[in-house]
């Protein structure tokens, strides 16, 4: 019999929903770098347009300033990120460790003050809490992987009634990297993401060549990311798919 596979989850995008609070701990951070900026306190159309670009968290800070710039135009930037990012750093000067304490000291401030308003800010997508519960009777591990900081995904978790298997914050270093040592394991691992190109990364790093990649079709998606999946070796998840038996999934 065919060992069964520790499935390994992205969080945010993938189980959480966490829109309203990368907004809001991005643009305090923000603030806190520069209280001379300008920004609303919902979300403004042009941060869910940059989202599925942004890749780590420090990065939301640098796009919530420069969404407080005039004449900063989102939609330019998503469609060159891996060139406006880079410049607007340059332009701000700020170092991208700066810009992650400062999101993250943002956090630590509202769990240990507000934790339930902090708690509220985010949602998991729905029957995602059940289906993970529901893993074991299958035989399945999982654990989760995100450039988050751990600390934050194991509030949101616990908060839940969620205990993984393992939980990897950005502190553990690369996806690629965490991926690599529990593929040395020797275990079957499926890989579930909502970055199309963290998958292409993964699936271009040696070693990683039988981790079966996963693209969450309901996550922080940018347009086209659904396309061509299988020239890249990535499977389409569904919430159909997701909700089967691992049997079904694709």
């Amino acid at each position: 019999m065919a060992a069964a596979p520790l499935l390994v989850f992205d969080f945010d995008g993938v189980l959480v929903d966490g829109m309203a609070e990368y907004w809001w701990s991005a643009h305090q951070a923000a603030l806190r770098l520069d209280p001379g900026l300008s920004l609303p306190e919902a979300a403004p159309p042009g941060f869910s347009l940059l989202r599925p670009r942004i890749h780590k968290g420090w990065e939301m800070v640098l796009m919530a300033a420069e969404l407080g710039r005039p004449g900063f135009d989102p939609l330019a930037a998503a469609a060159d990120y891996d060139r406006a990012m880079p410049a607007a750093l340059a332009s701000r000067g700020w170092p991208a460790d700066q810009l992650q304490e400062a999101l993250e000291a943002v956090r630590r401030t509202a769990i240990a003050e507000e934790p339930e308003a902090w708690l509220a800010l985010h949602r998991f997508y729905p029957g995602v809490p059940d289906r993970l519960r529901g893993l074991a009777s299958e035989g399945a591990d999982w654990a989760v992987l995100t450039t988050k900081g751990g600390a934050f995904a194991a509030r949101l978790l616990a908060a839940a009634g969620l205990t993984p298997w393992a939980l990897y914050g950005h502190e553990q270093g690369s996806k690629p990297e965490v991926l690599l040592q529990l593929r040395s394991q020797g275990r079957p691992l499926w890989f579930v993401e909502d970055r199309r190109p963290t998958l292409e990364l993964v699936r271009a790093t040696p070693g990683l060549e039988e981790v079966r990649c996963y693209l969450a079709s309901w996550g922080y998606l940018a347009p086209g990311d659904g396309e061509g999946l299988a020239v890249e070796r990535i499977r389409w998840l569904t919430p159909a798919a997701f909700a089967a038996p691992l049997a079904a999934w694709p």
